[in-house]
């Protein structure tokens, strides 16, 4: 796979529209760790942001959908 799963993860959540402060609080992880994330999947992608995401993800790993995992810890 192209992408690792924690990487689909949070890409499928931007392509959503989620700011990486909401990835984050979902995912109980800091927005500096989402936004390296997302910067892995651009370079791995290719694409310079967060508005080329959507299709590239399904143009890259169309077989793939990502399921978001339940949250966990604090809730906001």
């Amino acid at each position: 796979a192209l992408l690792t799963p924690r990487e689909r993860e949070i890409a499928n959540l931007a392509a959503r529209g989620r700011t990486s402060k909401e990835v984050a609080a979902d995912l109980v992880l800091s927005v500096r760790t989402v936004d390296n994330h997302l910067a892995n999947v651009y370079a791995k992608l290719g694409i310079p942001g967060r508005a080329e995401l959507g299709g590239a993800l399904a143009l890259a790993e169309p077989e793939a959908p990502v399921v978001p995992r339940p949250r966990t810890g604090r809730q906001a």
